[in-house]
This record gives C-alpha cells, sequence and structure tokens, in this order.
C-alpha cells in the first residue's frame, strides 16, 4: 500500500479560499479553483503565471495542481472560444486531470505570504499595515526603514532583492526616505495613495510615462521593478506553506520574464 502524502482538490480549495480571504475581494477575474482536475492532489507545482511553457512543465512532472498568481480567466477578456494559444493552455490541463488555482489580488495583499509582504521584509521596512484597501482588503502593505536611507541606495537595494533593473522617478535623488508603500505587479496610479498616506515612496512593477512625471513633481520616490520581477515572491512563499502544512512535493516553476 502507497505512503505518498495527498490532499484532497475539496481540501485544498477551502484552505486557499480561508487563507486568502477570497470571496472577500473585488478582484478582475476568479480566485481559487478555475479548472477542475484530479480529486487527489499528491504533487503540486507553483508558478506566477499559467503560461503554455509552465503548463507544459507541469504536466511533464505529472502534477496534479497548479498554482499560479496569473490564472486564464480575466473579466477584461470578455468571452473566448478556447482556440489558438487559449486553447494552447486549457486543453492540457483538461487533458492531464490537473487542478488550476489562481490567486491574484489576494496573493498581492495577503499580509505574510502576499508578494508585497514578503518583499517588504526583504528590504528591511518593519511596522508593517495593510496598504491599498479594495474595500475592507488589501491589495499591497506599507512600512517603514529602521533607518532613513538614501533614494539612490534604496533604488540599488531593490535591484538587487529582485534581480532586475529598477526605474526609479525622484524628486530628488540625495533625499532620505523612510516610510514606503508597495502594490506589486500593475499598480502604476498608485503612486497617488502614497502620496495620500504621506509616504516618502512607493513600489510597483511597472511605470507609465505620465506616472514618472507626476510622481516626482508630487513629491513620491517611485520605483519600478518589473511586473513579473515583483510577484515572484508570495508564490514560493505559498508553496513552502502549503507543501509544510499538508506535506505534499512541490515545485516552483520558474520563468525568464524581462517585463
Amino acid at each position: 500500500m502507497s505512503d505518498t502524502k495527498f490532499i484532497t482538490q475539496e481540501e485544498l480549495s477551502s484552505y486557499l479560499k480561508s487563507l486568502f480571504r477570497i470571496e472577500e475581494y473585488d478582484d478582475y477575474g476568479p480566485n481559487g479553483l478555475q479548472i477542475e482536475g484530479a480529486t487527489k492532489i499528491s504533487k503540486m507545482a507553483f508558478a506566477v503565471s499559467a503560461t503554455a511553457a509552465s503548463i507544459e512543465e507541469a504536466v511533464r512532472s505529472q502534477a496534479q495542481a497548479l498554482i499560479v498568481h496569473h490564472g486564464l480567466f480575466w473579466k477584461f477578456h470578455g468571452v473566448r472560444s478556447i482556440t489558438g494559444t487559449f486553447a494552447k493552455r486549457v486543453k492540457p490541463l483538461i487533458q492531464n486531470d490537473i487542478n488550476l488555482y489562481g490567486l491574484h489580488l489576494p496573493l498581492d495583499g495577503h499580509p505574510l505570504l502576499g508578494n508585497a509582504a514578503c518583499i517588504a521584509r526583504l528590504i528591511g521596512l518593519e511596522q508593517l499595515s495593510d496598504f491599498g484597501l479594495r474595500g475592507q482588503v488589501p491589495t499591497g502593505i506599507k512600512g517603514e526603514f529602521l533607518k532613513p536611507i538614501k533614494a539612490l541606495d534604496l533604488k540599488a537595494k531593490l535591484e538587487k532583492v529582485l534581480s532586475h533593473n529598477v526605474l526609479h522617478s525622484s524628486p530628488n535623488d540625495d533625499q532620505m526616505v523612510q516610510s514606503m508603500g508597495i502594490i506589486t505587479g500593475g499598480a502604476n496610479s498608485e503612486w497617488k495613495l502614497a502620496q495620500k498616506e504621506g509616504l516618502d515612496c512607493y513600489l510597483t512593477g511597472e511605470m507609465s510615462e505620465h506616472d514618472w512625471n507626476e510622481s516626482q513633481e508630487g513629491g513620491v520616490h517611485m520605483y519600478a521593478g518589473g511586473h513579473h520581477a515583483t510577484e515572484r515572491f508570495g508564490i514560493q512563499a505559498l508553496m513552502e506553506h502549503l507543501a509544510s502544512r499538508f506535506e505534499v512535493e512541490a515545485i516552483f516553476i520558474d520563468s525568464k520574464n524581462p517585463a
């Protein structure tokens, strides 16, 4: 008789729903189980996005679940036929009985496992609290450095943590900064929230041309470290958490994405 550890699809769905307060988020697509697969899960794969490549690797690795930050279904896509590139993602999951779970805003804003919270701890922010509330749930985190840091030195620290080039829209390169808000990914315009809350600086993944101008004119140091690069942390923290809690095999599928 096999002693392989497993978790049921129902148990995993219920746990993620509770852990991330999924039903409280008004998101751009469904969170939680997006494609139903095997009822027993003994191996979980994790990736930032459900791409053809990450799905192919999940199939090759014989995982019964693929858990991602960016799932397959988005409101801005509207109704879609399962053809072309979309079919290359959907069909292998169904054909190989793989459960697909997507966790978008809930994984951005979780106070322990979230993308923003993970980065905040890595760069030394303290006194962490919710940031970027949508209703009653956060999409990011804010905090303060124990000691003020020079704005350009913070850029260098971020580049080291993210392993990615960081754009820095700076009101004053020599300024010492202490407080920071973080919302990862494509939250370009939320530097205005940092300004409203009196924070010195703001980190996200992307920066629009007008945000480059307006943030520095508004007195906020805006840093953009790449959409993908800022969102690699939460999914890996979740992988470690679930693997430890349920004692099932887990793998991370990396991606070379410069965006």
